[in-house]
């Protein structure tokens, strides 16, 4: 079972020892459709955007105005259209959660890829490259997926966290440790045990 999640931040417990957490808001959304499959057609609140075929989608579910962005995720069996129950996530032991991480744009391959650049005294011109790239004679290329400079963050992560615990009135779920994202940044928890 799925739910769509936004990251709120970092925080720690205030037992003995402390346990670093990372708070979730669970996002409000509605169950449009159910599928044989076990998955479900959901609407949630994204944006102000709007157009003629999410008011189609809209009218066609009989939902309001403010659930504007449609989304498939997996859904327990007896889900019914109406209001997704978040009744498993107080029961929920262990979850994955899946964000994108932190974009960096375009880095070297000392950050990238944690290389250990050059000398650092004076009197060279090695600084922070790469270095050879190359073969010899044969095969006389670069081979396929050599760790070079390039884009860097921004790919969807899963992990795996313990949960500590759920406020169901607020919609707040506590996680042990840390997850990939910026603030703010939405993806899906799903369900482990």
């Amino acid at each position: 079972m799925e739910f769509i999640v936004e990251k709120i931040g970092m925080s720690r417990t205030i037992d003995v020892p402390s346990v670093p957490v990372t708070l979730l808001k669970v996002i409000d959304t509605k169950v449009c459709e159910v599928r044989e499959d076990g998955k479900a057609l959901v609407a949630y609140n994204s944006s102000k955007k709007i157009n003629k075929s999410i008011e189609g989608q809209q009218s066609k579910y009989g939902i309001s105005k403010e659930f504007n962005k449609f989304m498939t995720i997996q859904v327990a069996e007896g889900t019914q259209a109406g209001d997704l129950s978040t009744d498993a996530l107080a029961e929920a032991g262990v979850v994955k959660t899946s964000l994108n991480t932190k974009g960096r744009g375009f880095q070297g391959g000392m950050k990238r890829h944690g290389f250990g650049g050059g000398p650092a005294s004076h009197g060279h011109r090695f600084g922070r490259r790469i270095g050879s790239i190359g073969m010899c004679e044969w095969p006389g290329r670069v081979q396929p997926g050599q760790k070079m400079p390039g884009q860097y963050g921004n790919t969807k992560v899963t992990v795996k966290n313990e949960v500590v615990s759920f406020d169901a009135e607020n919609g707040i779920l506590v996680l042990k440790g840390s997850i990939p994202g910026h603030n703010g940044a939405r993806g899906l928890v799903r369900i482990v045990k």
